[in-house]
């Protein structure tokens, strides 16, 4: 970089994130709206954990380690989702005192309805974007989840 090219500093690149996550979670709720789904963010991660663990239905430990939080947060997030019919609370078949945690055919929904508005919702952030641009965005975007050297 030149020293004439003028340079972004971290707080601004920072102000700029937290905006466009901003944008994006509102694109999404517009998106949501008409289909009546009220799942929040947090809610919305323990439906796709839950449904990226496949056959094998996670405990409450698994949910609360993959989201960072106390077992008792896990709770009032799956009590929701219960409540709503999204998810389903089962018996470990080697331990009775075990529960697993199981999404029904209303989270199968609810999640493709998510999947689907995230979509629209990234579209419509990404439409002034080229092909190239984007192509650039998603290299720094994973250069930014995964570290570096782990994009493909």
């Amino acid at each position: 970089m030149s020293s004439t090219e003028p340079t972004t500093s971290t707080s601004d690149l920072a102000e700029q994130l937290v905006r466009l996550t901003r944008r994006v979670q509102r694109a999404q709720r517009h998106h949501l709206k008409h289909l009546d789904i009220a799942v929040t963010p947090a809610q919305s991660r323990v439906l796709r954990i839950v449904d990226h663990c496949g056959d094998t239905p996670p405990r409450m430990t698994d949910l609360a380690a993959r989201l960072e939080v106390v077992p008792r947060a896990v709770t009032t997030l799956v009590d929701a989702l219960e409540a709503n019919g999204a998810v389903r609370r089962v018996p470990d078949p080697a331990s009775r005192r075990v529960v697993r945690i199981a999404l029904t055919d209303t989270g199968r929904s609810t999640l493709r309805a998510l999947r689907s508005a995230r979509r629209a919702a990234a579209e419509d952030i990404l439409a002034p974007l080229t092909a190239a641009q984007r192509a650039e965005l998603g290299g720094l975007l994973s250069t930014l989840v995964d570290g570096p050297g782990k994009h493909h």
